[in-house]
């Protein structure tokens, strides 16, 4: 009989390069458009940018909370059942992951809505903000999105270094997450 984890759902396999790549992207942006000037009369090019990359987290945000729910049990049992301190740490590393990519999406939602700029998903429909502006609470939820994102990256490299480590022990692990079955 197979173990558990060897049968991962088609979803979920789309779903962990769908995440992967907008993480890529969120990071990517977020520095991008930071760098840009202050908006103003004269420049407004700015909404851009920042509608996409909350556009992009609010998505990020759905396909985890997707993803969630459908692996918790299994990486919970599998935590459970499993003897070797490295299934154990694959199991927390995902648990952590799943955590810190919802942290990082609700902050920054939340920030966004604190600094009363709008958010409209997908250029289609406005989300009506739940808060007036609030220029203290903008700032709590920055440093908790900035901070939530840099513990995230940090994950995310080891992560990626727990991948390669798959790939040179050539144990199968890495040709799960490219088999769509």
């Amino acid at each position: 009989m197979k173990p558990e984890n060897e049968n991962i759902p088609r979803l979920v396999v789309v779903l962990h390069w769908l995440l992967a790549a907008s993480v890529f992207f969120l990071f990517v942006s977020s520095w991008w458009m930071l760098s840009l000037p202050l908006p103003s009369a004269e420049f407004t090019y700015r909404e851009l940018p920042f509608q996409l990359h909350k556009n992009i987290g609010i998505t990020l945000f759905i396909a985890v909370i997707t993803m969630a729910a459908m692996r918790i049990r299994s990486l919970l049992r599998e935590a459970s059942s499993s003897q070797g301190w490295l299934q154990r740490l694959a199991v927390m590393d995902h648990l952590l992951l799943y955590t810190l990519l919802t942290v990082c999406c609700l902050s920054g939602y939340m920030s966004s809505s604190y600094s009363g700029w709008t958010t409209t998903i997908w250029w289609l429909v406005d989300i009506p903000s739940m808060t007036a502006e609030n220029d203290d609470l903008n700032i709590l939820f920055s440093e908790i999105h900035l901070w939530s994102c840099w513990a995230l990256l940090g994950l995310l490299l080891l992560h990626i270094g727990a991948a390669i480590y798959h790939g040179i022990g050539n144990d199968g692990a890495i040709e799960k997450m490219f088999r769509l079955r």
